[in-house]
């Protein structure tokens, strides 16, 4: 199965859907089964933000709590969409479709990002460790 490892706690909050999409630099013409893996870091900075504590605590979460170097999820990767336009408070995908609120707030709308767009996220029941690696990759069920 293709995987995405991702740093905590944007991982979680994706997984969580608080997030539509997942922003990357870099586009995939890849599209089919995904699993979410979680980095060993995890962006303490960005979780002690009041609106990050929020989310999180939403899901009954914390930075202790956060999951690492774990594959916590599948979901169906369904496309990839170049950011047109950059509003500051909301972008605009190639499609014309309008980014704003908490998935512009937990990405990176910078314009010739690529906002990847999931389907059927499912947290999984036993997480499974596993060291992950730039880009997608492989792991072997």
């Amino acid at each position: 199965m293709k995987v995405l490892s991702m740093i905590q706690p944007w991982a979680s909050l994706f997984v969580y859907r608080e997030a539509t999409y997942e922003t990357r630099t870099w586009k995939t013409n890849y599209r089919g089964p995904l699993a979410i893996h979680t980095s060993k870091k995890i962006d303490k900075a960005v979780c002690n933000h009041v609106a990050i504590k929020a989310l999180l605590q939403k899901h009954g979460a914390n930075t202790e709590s956060l999951p690492t170097g774990m594959i916590i999820a599948t979901c169906m990767l369904t496309n990839c969409l170049r950011v047109t336009e950059n509003n500051e408070t909301w972008a605009v995908l190639e499609d014309g479709r309008i980014v704003s609120g908490n998935d512009y707030f937990l990405g990176d709308y910078r314009v010739g990002v690529y906002a990847w767009e999931v389907q059927d996220m499912r947290m999984l029941d036993d997480f499974i460790p596993a060291k992950g690696q730039l880009g997608l990759w492989e792991f072997n069920v």
